[in-house]
């Protein structure tokens, strides 16, 4: 099928995937649920919350085989697909028995629904808008981040007057009507010609990389190249420093910094604006400047942040800039990095190449748990994450664009 790419079904394809992309987000409310799910199941509050480290991981693993599932099936049908079967894992969740059961159903099966309508639909987007990648990424992206805050209230509003088992029930039916609308709504993006590369193209395209003129790679093939696995390093280092720090921010205030709860409390909302922010503000300044020059901007704002957690003598203002300047830093990365993966290996196959890279999404939350509990606690996690933000910083200014037109070489200067 080669469907036409004309102005109404671009159009239609944004709208769906924004619908979409704002149900899929409502995931990140998880922590609502916790103690309601704890006291109904007589069980620990940490033994609950491992649920969503499932989902995590769950949700990445999904996100790389979506791009499978859209080659055999399409767009939209995958997409009705995970709607239904996200709404329906959701309202299961609302009776589960057991802890094990709630693994399965609120861990695996709601998290593998997420990922794949999440990278899939994104991915169809940006191929709709090669013009405005950019921006097409932070509308879709700035809706899954706005959907986490939409839902935080429908969901706190019926915990609070309901109770959880009906709560899991209206939340799943919503998100499951907002995804099927969104997927009907969308159509399977063109297929775009490899452009052929001469050598001023592709010095053109070194300078100003917002727009280069990229190659196709498959998978295998973006494999041998070194850029893959520094962009892959460069991800998987931000999702660490992003994730860990979001999932525990409240906790390192109290813990960490020594303040009291209604403070430490306050980091949730300033992790929440400052993820939006810099999804908005970076995914638009990468149609303007080079899209690695943005991510090296993203990373030197990490690096401040993660600077301030581990050689500062934190108190309630420093503490603040440090979570603020990492989730902005997520933020615009998570947003910039589905049309900088098209940037290096081309728009045709990039549901399978960034759905590869986005492993690192759930590896670095999982590292940054694991390090922190096994090897030091806070400490130990900061240290590693101010490593590994140096070295991609690093790998942010020295990539080139990997090119199928000479041998490969190493991508550094």
């Amino acid at each position: 099928m080669q469907p036409s790419a004309n102005q109404p079904n671009r159009l239609w394809t944004l709208l769906g995937t924004i619908l979409t992309q704002f149900a899929l987000g409502s995931v990140y409310t998880w922590s609502l649920f916790n103690a309601p799910l704890a006291s109904k199941l007589e069980t620990p509050v940490s033994q609950v919350a491992f649920s969503f480290g499932i989902l995590s991981l769950s949700l990445a693993v999904a996100s790389s085989l979506s791009g499978k599932l859209q080659e055999r099936f399409g767009v939209r049908k995958v997409t009705i697909s995970a709607g239904i079967m996200l709404g329906l894992s959701l309202i299961i969740t609302s009776y589960a028995p057991n802890l094990m059961v709630l693994y399965v159903v609120a861990g695996f099966l709601v998290g593998f629904a997420d990922g794949t309508g999440y990278l899939m639909t994104l991915s169809n987007c940006v191929k709709f808008f090669p013009e405005r990648k950019g921006v097409a990424s932070a509308c879709a992206i700035g809706a899954y981040g706005l959907g986490s805050l939409g839902f935080k209230y429908i969901n706190m509003y019926f915990l609070t007057h309901s109770g959880v088992e009906m709560t899991f029930s209206v939340w799943g039916i919503i998100a499951m009507c907002c995804v099927v609308v969104g997927g009907i709504m969308m159509r399977d993006a063109p297929i775009h010609k490899e452009a052929s590369q001469n050598k001023s193209n592709q010095a053109e395209s070194q300078t100003n990389m917002a727009a280069p003129i990229s190659e196709d790679f498959t998978l295998a093939e973006a494999f041998k190249t070194p850029q893959f696995w520094m962009l892959s390093l460069i991800f998987l280092t931000v999702c660490m420093s992003g994730l860990y720090v979001i999932g525990v921010a409240k906790d390192i205030g109290e813990n960490f910094v020594h303040l009291n709860s209604t403070a430490a409390a306050t980091s949730v909302a300033i992790i929440a604006v400052c993820n939006l922010s810099g999804r908005l503000v970076l995914g638009v300044l990468s149609d303007k400047i080079a899209r690695i020059r943005v991510i090296s901007i993203a990373l030197v704002i990490c690096l401040v942040g993660v600077v301030c957690l581990r050689l500062v003598a934190l108190e309630q203002s420093s503490f603040y800039l440090a979570i603020a300047c990492i989730a902005f830093s997520f933020g615009g990365t998570i947003t910039v990095y589905p049309s900088l993966v098209s940037d290096f290996f081309g728009l045709n196959n990039l549901t399978k190449n960034y759905g590869f890279i986005y492993l690192g999404f759930g590896i670095g939350s999982f590292v940054g748990s694991v390090i922190a509990a096994f090897f030091g606690g806070f400490t130990a996690t900061f240290s590693v994450m101010l490593a590994l933000v140096v070295i991609s910083i690093v790998f942010s200014l020295t990539v080139k664009l990997p090119s199928k037109a000479q041998p490969l070489q190493p991508a550094m200067c």
